[in-house]
């Protein structure tokens, strides 16, 4: 009884059975930890095999694709290494990922051997977990821990190997696009075209005219620390320096915006009417047409508000501005008050000389639009009417009835425009007779500048033939019908490019029909004031090369015509079979 006894085999049964357990437990851990070595090997082979095949980039993607199998925000931020076809978001991501793979985009694994990596890499995993498969729920847990901490390894090389990529310029662009911290502002002002510039406020616009602002003002959301400021002319030719300057400012955070005086519901247009404005084809050129192109598509509701008013103008050309604006104009330089827009444009989009680019026009406007625009606010004939001549002789075959004496057709009408102080015919009265003689009826003019527009377009409208010197006096083509005939006499030295890049082209846009008659050089003034041999007669392409100054000096200004009524003649009967055709 005083004896120690030796352990009874039931009390020593437990702790053999807990030694063993603890053994084989850190035996299948380490048969884990080899299983998974062994499988990393196995799939580092299958890389390194693959990158002979595919090219080092590819090679990436299949280590990426034989990973991906496992979910999470981890996996779905590292897996995609290939970009697809549809993922790829413009023309720029994709040439940088063909510049990448060396110019082959084709030599990415299909879908199929994709999937056939995957199935490989996800066998090997599973024979090894076989392999390791723990008998207790302790040797479980420390597989699991295992093979998360190695996975988690893994995941940290692969994401390493990714950045570095990104670093290096290589990796695909497209899976992920990182904006910045503060995205740039987008420029209100565009300064791009040669012709001008234009700026477009969309949100709350402010205008204060008389310090021939307008500003823009950020949402709070929006507003930075740094502000934007152009100053720009506001009409259709850039560099005439005849325009005054408009200044265009985006407000910053720390910038204070007036308070309104005024809130308006619809946009506003500031556009200056000064420059080269009086004398008719600059009027239409610089701020009708590009008024036209800018505010056409808007039905009248934009409010003008007019830099540098010209008060004749306004009263000129009232029938185009009401229609084209709805609402009264603003004298924009003596404006004291702040008005508050939807929408603000500052400047006149202009796309050539007396001229509108289709493709560039809203709704695809052209000349013609244009002109039967000005016909159709001038209360003229539709387009459908006839030329007078004609619309007059068929009305007259249809009553007369048959009565010879009432079959006398009406004379084509022709308006003869005399220039008052350049380029005019110096022998007016004798060309009226010559053109008589053909067989027209002469409407001599003489145009002065307090013609009402309106009642002037009635009397172009009358007529079949609009002749005249090239030069201003030839804008009242707007005012003729389809198929109506103008007759350009083009001056002497070499001013045929001028006068079909200003009136012969634009006449032709407009389906009117173009008759260009250049004089000789003894029908100038200028043989009779230089002689002959003089290089201003002889040779003009040597004064074109001087400059133009010295082009508009001897052609433009010091130059009237005499024009020689039979050389001229034969003109006048290509005229007439135009008419009949």
């Amino acid at each position: 009884m005083g004896t120690d006894s030796p352990p009874s085999s039931s009390s020593t049964a437990p702790v053999a059975v807990g030694a063993k357990n603890a053994v084989r437990a850190v035996a299948q851990h380490h048969r884990a930890v080899v299983g998974f070595l062994l499988g990393f090997f196995l799939v580092l082979l299958l890389y390194t095999t693959l990158s002979s095949q595919f090219g080092s980039q590819t090679a990436i993607g299949v280590l990426q694709s034989s990973s991906a199998v496992r979910s999470g925000p981890a996996a779905r931020a590292a897996a995609p290494s290939l970009p697809s076809s549809s993922s790829t978001p413009s023309n720029l991501a994709q040439g940088d990922y063909m510049e990448e793979d060396g110019g082959h985009k084709n030599d990415k694994p299909s879908k199929m051997e994709e999937e056939h990596i995957q199935d490989d890499a996800h066998r090997i995993g599973k024979n090894n977990q076989s392999e390791a498969k723990l008998d207790v729920k302790n040797g479980q847990n420390a597989e699991q821990t295992g093979q998360q901490g190695a996975s988690d390894a893994s995941d940290r090389m692969e994401e390493e190997l990714i950045r570095q990529e990104i670093d290096q310029g290589g990796g695909n662009k497209n899976d992920t696009i990182i904006e910045p911290a503060t995205a740039p502002r987008k420029p209100i002002c565009d300064l791009s075209d040669p012709r001008y510039d234009i700026c477009e406020i969309s949100g709350d616009a402010r205008t204060m005219g008389a310090n021939r602002t307008v500003l823009y003002v950020p949402p709070v959301g929006e507003l930075g620390a740094d502000s934007q400021e152009w100053s720009i002319r506001d009409q259709s030719r850039k560099y005439l320096e005849y325009i005054n300057k408009v200044t265009v400012k985006s407000l910053n955070a720390s910038q204070a915006a007036p308070e309104c005086t005024s809130r308006h519901a619809v946009p506003a247009l500031v556009f200056a009417m000064n420059g080269l404005t009086s004398n008719p084809w600059h009027d239409f050129s610089d701020v009708l047409i590009p008024l036209f192109i800018t505010t056409r598509a808007l039905e009248g509701e934009v409010q003008f508000l007019v830099s540098d008013l010209q008060p004749w103008f306004v009263d000129k050309y009232r029938l185009i501005l009401r229609n084209l604006s709805r609402y009264d104009i603003v004298d924009f330089n003596r404006d004291g008050g702040v008005r508050c827009y939807p929408h603000v444009t500052v400047g006149l989009r202009g796309h050539r000389d007396l001229g509108i680019d289709p493709a560039r026009a809203p709704r695809n406007y052209t000349m013609l639009d244009f002109r039967l625009y000005i016909r159709e606010i001038n209360g003229l004939p539709p387009a459908g009417v006839s030329i007078p001549y004609k619309e007059a002789n068929s009305n007259a075959a249809t009553a007369a009835s048959g009565a010879p004496e009432q079959q006398q057709q009406r004379k084509p009408r022709l308006m003869l425009i005399n220039r008052g102080r350049t380029r005019k015919f110096v022998n007016f009265p004798e060309i009226v007779a010559a053109v008589q003689k053909a067989g027209f009826e002469v409407i001599p003019i003489e145009p002065r500048r307090d013609v009402s527009v309106e009642e002037f377009s009635r009397v172009v409208d009358s007529c079949d033939v609009l002749m005249g010197a090239h030069g201003a006096r030839l804008t009242n083509f707007f005012f003729l019908r389809t198929n109506a005939v103008m007759l350009q006499v083009v001056p002497w030295g070499h001013m045929e490019h001028p006068s079909m890049v200003f009136y012969g082209g634009p006449a032709k846009e407009m389906r009117l029909k173009d008759v260009e008659y250049s004089i000789a050089d003894v029908e100038s003034t200028l043989y009779d004031k230089y002689g002959k041999d003089n290089p201003v007669v002889s040779d003009p392409e040597s004064i074109h090369r001087h400059g133009w100054q010295f082009g508009m000096r001897y052609y433009w200004i010091e130059q009237d015509i005499r024009l020689n009524v039979t050389r001229f003649a034969p003109t006048l009967q290509q005229v007439l079979r135009m008419l009949s055709e």
